[in-house]
Formats: structure tokens, C-alpha cells, sequence
């Protein structure tokens, strides 16, 4: 049967369904059990290889194969499994756009979330290692590093190649690795002696026309600019904005490692928050794509039937959705001082498993004087796979292309939604240039 879906070949007529997690089920964390489902699914993907050139996870799997001696899956020692989780960072690009086995289908095949069973498998049995728990401690560091006088030591550390050989050393942090500046000041002590705005709420059908901005540990603590510019671009849109009273890291660093455990804590402290603010009458963002789809998707699939969690989706926009929406019920302000010239943009995986469509193109189109090249094809960066010293060249070896389309383009500008991905992507480029984020280049547009 062939799938409406043409980049899906053989497999269901119905959309991709992703189903709940059952992790609190003790056979969730059999290894045996586990063991037995990773060797029917690669033996599904064996048959199948049209994932060959999505990540480096699928390429380790058909070289197991391959170089086997029966050159199939029964040829591959079953310790030599965990080679192919270790390069899976959870992009869900194999899902979403390639896989014609997802459900309904009855082959049930969800690659990602069997390579998350099996990090928590591992996690539940030998924990993580110094390096993986420090680099998804992302608060922890950031209380430490972004503070006045320590934040320019670190970033003058992170700078020194004696320092970053060192790192390499102690930490197996990559020497070459570009790794995000520390701000001196949060942003959310920034945002709090301005916030809420007085301005008044004008509603739409599908927007309540006030928003809560969930920071995250990444625009807090590294580019509070960021943060920024989405408030000032969504208040110059008659939008006010506030943010929670607090907020912890939304659990994306360590659900990469299979510790669902402190994604759960994580969640205790963020999602009873961020219900009382929609309870409030406030719609709610994020600066980053990964924390958008941590509360848009993995969360109700890790506590399906929670009342509180799906409030909190249901309230969860992308910046740009939410722009994009108040464009069609004509609230947007679309008073540009000035154009963009040439963009090239790159689509985040996490933003484009959201199914919202690129909004943040459709905004940024509506800038007179732009030609957008949309780059779609993941960076490899994955938050810490590209820092990593097994991985980071890897990792430089899947932004490759994404960097030779930027060049190609002759951009005056490069983006991505992921601001580590457009970093990752100009540390490729290694030709001098810094990537501007999207809000950043639409705050521009306006002279704001």
C-alpha cells in the first residue's frame, strides 16, 4: 500500500501517531526485553535503509551489518547495539519524515523513543558519567558561570586553547568545539524589574494575545539577547509579555541521557507554573525549539492523562507560530523600516517535528527586500553530541552540507530557530562569521 506521503514509500495511509511512553512499567527497564525489541526494529530498518542518510545512528547500524560475518543483523554481537544509541540525540527526523513503519502501522517501529528506552535502561543501571551529567546541568552551571567577573573568566577559558586542551582532557569536552558564552547578568533578572506589561491583551480566535516566555537555560544563562528580542518584538506587536514566577530547565538535556527521573522533577517545578499562568488567561513560549516540543510532545507522552501537562500543551506555541497566527487574524505589524537582503535559514529538526509548517520563514517573509534559502537538513549539533570528543566530528561532518548551502547562497544573513545549531553551523563554516537568530533579524526589520 502507498502512503499519500510520498517521501514515506511502502507503509500506512494515516498520519504518523506517537504513542505514550509506558516507562513507569517495570518491564520498560528490562534489558532482555529491551534487547529483544532493538533487534526486531533493526532488522526492520535493515530491510528498509532509507534513513542512511539522516544521522550517524543508522550509517553505525548498516556498517555493524554489513561488516558482519552473515552480513545481517544475527552477524552483530548485541553489545555492539549500544554503538548505534550512542549516536541517536533523539532529532525524530526518522519518525517524522522518513519511516513508513511508524504507527498505526503494525510494524509499530518508533526509532527514537526505542533508543530513549534504551538510554534509560542504561541510565537506571550505571548512571552517567561526569562529563554527560555536567554538560545537562544546564542550571547548576549556569547559576555558577553567569554571574559578573566569572562569567568573562569562563568565556575567556573557553577561548584559551591551552584551557580547551585541557577540558578536552579532564572533561572529553571537544578542543574544537564552539562552546556558548556566559552573560553576566540572566535573563530573567533582566526581564523581571520590567515585567508584566501594562499593555492591553487584544485577543484572536486562536490566541489569547498575552504570553508567558519560559526563558530556557539556554537564552537565561548564554544569549539573553535572545530572550530579549522576542519580548520586545512581541510587545511592539501589542502583545504583552511576562514570565513564570520560577522555571527550571525543561528536562531536554537529561531525557537525552535516559534519566527520566529528573525530567519528571523537572516537571514538578515548571508544569504546575505554567498551568497557573494559563489558568490565568496567558498563552505560553519558549526560546528554543527543543523546549517548545519537551512540552508539546515528550511530555504527554511521558504522563499521558495528566490533566496539568496537557493544559500546558495545549497553551505551547513556537514564537513564530504565534506571530504567524496573529498575521492571519491581522495583528501583526508589518511596518518594516527596513529589508534583510539575502537569508539563508535553516530548519531546526526540533522545530519541524512540531508538524506547524516554517512559520518562522512565512514571518520572515513578510520582510520587504528578503530572499529566504531554507535550509532543510539537521546540523548534528543535538546540544552536547557536537561538544562531545567522540562526536563533535562527527557531528561537523552532518553540518557540512547545511554549511556548504549557506555558502552557497551567498547569505548576508544565516539562521536557525536552534541558536545552537546556527553556532554549530558557522563554527563548520570557520570562515569568521556569527549566525543571527531569527528574532533577532525581525527586530532589525522593525528598527526596534
Amino acid at each position: 500500500m502507498t502512503s499519500t506521503n510520498t517521501d514515506r514509500g511502502e507503509g500506512s495511509l494515516e498520519a504518523p501517531q506517537r504513542r505514550p511512553l509506558d516507562w513507569k512499567n517495570p518491564e520498560f527497564h528490562d534489558e532482555s526485553a529491551l534487547f529483544e525489541e532493538l533487534e526486531r526494529v533493526y532488522d526492520i530498518c535493515h530491510g528498509c535503509r532509507r534513513c542512511f542518510n539522516l544521522c550517524h545512528a543508522f550509517p553505525t547500524l548498516f556498517d555493524l551489518i554489513d561488516e558482519s560475518a552473515s552480513m545481517e543483523l544475527d552477524g552483530v554481537a548485541k553489545t555492539d547495539y549500544w554503538k548505534v544509541v550512542d549516536h541517536c540525540y533523539l532529532c525524530d527526523m526518522c519518525f517524522m519524515t522518513k519511516c513508513p513503519y511508524v504507527p498505526p502501522h503494525e510494524w509499530n517501529v518508533d526509532f527514537p523513543h526505542l533508543m530513549l528506552r534504551a538510554k534509560a535502561v542504561r541510565h537506571r543501571r550505571q548512571g552517567a558519567g561526569f562529563r554527560n551529567r555536567t554538560l545537562s546541568s544546564t542550571d547548576a552551571v549556569g547559576t555558577l558561570a553567569a554571574r559578573p567577573v566569572v562569567a568573562s573568566l569562563v568565556n575567556a577559558a573557553n577561548a584559551s586553547k591551552p584551557a580547551r586542551a585541557a577540558l578536552e582532557t579532564v572533561l572529553g569536552v571537544h578542543r574544537h568545539a564552539r562552546l556558548p558564552p556566559y552573560a553576566p547578568r540572566p535573563l530573567r533578572n533582566r526581564l523581571r524589574s520590567r515585567m508584566p506589561s501594562r499593555a492591553e491583551a487584544v485577543a484572536t480566535p486562536e490566541t489569547r494575545g498575552r504570553v508567558a516566555l519560559f526563558a530556557t537555560c539556554y537564552a537565561n544563562y548564554n544569549e539573553p539577547h535572545v530572550g530579549e528580542d522576542i519580548v520586545r518584538v512581541f510587545e511592539h506587536n501589542g502583545i504583552p509579555v511576562t514570565i513564570a514566577a520560577r522555571e527550571r530547565c525543561c528536562g531536554m538535556p537529561k531525557l537525552e541521557l535516559g534519566d527520566l527521573d529528573a525530567v519528571s522533577r523537572a516537571r514538578e517545578v515548571n508544569v504546575p507554573e505554567l498551568a497557573r499562568l494559563v489558568d490565568d488567561g496567558w498563552d505560553l513560549v519558549a526560546s528554543v525549539p527543543s523546549c517548545v516540543l519537551m512540552f508539546k510532545q515528550e511530555l504527554p507522552l511521558l504522563f499521558p492523562g495528566d490533566s496539568e501537562v496537557e493544559k500546558v500543551r495545549a497553551a505551547f506555541f513556537d514564537p513564530f507560530e504565534y506571530l504567524m497566527l496573529r498575521h492571519r487574524a491581522g495583528r501583526l505589524n508589518t511596518d518594516f523600516r527596513s529589508g534583510l537582503g539575502k537569508v539563508a535559514y535553516h530548519a531546526a529538526c526540533h522545530q519541524r517535528v512540531q508538524n506547524i509548517g516554517m512559520k518562522t520563514r512565512d514571518v520572515l517573509a513578510l520582510v520587504p527586500d528578503i530572499e529566504i534559502t531554507v535550509i532543510e537538513r539537521c546540523s548534528g549539533h543535538d546540544g552536547t553530541y557536537a561538544v562531545k570528543k567522540e562526536s563533535h566530528e562527527i557531528a561537523v561532518r552532518i553540518a557540512r552540507p547545511v554549511a556548504r548551502k549557506v555558502t552557497e547562497s551567498k547569505a548576508d544573513y544565516y539562521t536557525s530557530d536552534c541558536v545552537m545549531a546556527a553556532h554549530h553551523i558557522g563554527n563548520t563554516l570557520d570562515d569568521g562569521s556569527t549566525a543571527v537568530a531569527p528574532m533577532t533579524l525581525l527586530r532589525k526589520a522593525y528598527g526596534i
